[in-house]
């Protein structure tokens, strides 16, 4: 961990802004790349609340402008089923040891990341259903409480149905606005919102803001094979920075 408190605010603003841009561009990666920059300054029960806290301002903009285009009709088995797995994650989140988190979660997202990127065109339809639909709703609130991570597992879900982008967007980005406000409420109500986690918030939010718009404006020009490859790229970036 990085304990240089002169670059704790630089870090702490390159991520936001990083993840804020690449979230408004393809609705997803805000926990992967604040986690990637932010577990280097500061402890997971620390940062989590904060990845959640940014998360919901990162996705409700991006949502609000696209809500026409976007959609939204494979989304209530996800939902529904996710709001049962984020209490366990916040439970999980104060019990399992920091360098163990950080590696399990890379290896995870490195390992996906590498399989889907050598198989381009790996594709399930519509195996599975809306039980398997279910079952990764409830492993994505799980980790929205546990890492912040709520969209890894309906995203990878999205994308090895072979669905277009709008379609795929409007299952995980809603998915993972709804956790994140579900696991504002479970942190703040377990005591992990502290005043640290507003003070670092108020500094964020200018970045957050402005990455998000600059990031939708780039959605619209990003066709279905550079998506999709955005997406598996971030993933693999995240997990070997965790990893590293």
């Amino acid at each position: 961990m990085i304990t240089d408190p002169s670059l704790y605010l630089p870090l702490l603003l390159l991520g936001a802004f990083a993840a804020a841009f690449v979230t408004g561009a393809v609705g997803f990666a805000d926990a992967l790349i604040l986690n990637a920059v932010w577990l280097h300054i500061m402890d997971p029960s620390a940062a989590i609340p904060l990845v959640v806290s940014c998360g919901i301002a990162m996705h409700a903009m991006p949502l609000f402008k696209l809500r026409k285009r976007l959609n939204f009709s494979r989304l209530p088995p996800f939902l529904v089923a996710g709001v049962l797995g984020v209490p366990a994650g916040v439970w999980m989140l104060t019990r399992l040891d920091p360098q163990l988190f950080r590696s399990f979660i890379g290896g995870i997202l490195t390992v996906y990341g590498l399989w889907m990127l050598l198989k381009p065109k790996t594709s399930v339809g519509e195996a599975g259903g809306c039980r398997l639909d279910s079952a990764v709703g409830l492993a994505g609130g799980f980790m929205g409480g546990f890492a912040g991570l709520s969209g890894l597992f309906p995203t990878l879900r999205a994308g090895l149905r072979g669905w277009p982008k709008d379609k795929q967007r409007g299952v995980y980005q809603p998915f993972v606005l709804a956790m994140h406000m579900l696991g504002l409420l479970v942190f703040a109500a377990t005591g992990l919102i502290t005043a640290r986690t507003g003070y670092d918030l108020l500094w964020c939010l200018p970045a957050v803001f402005i990455g998000s718009w600059l990031g939708v404006l780039v959605y619209p020009f990003l066709n279905e094979a550079v998506f999709r490859r955005v997406i598996l790229g971030l993933v693999l970036i995240s997990g070997i920075s965790l990893l590293l």
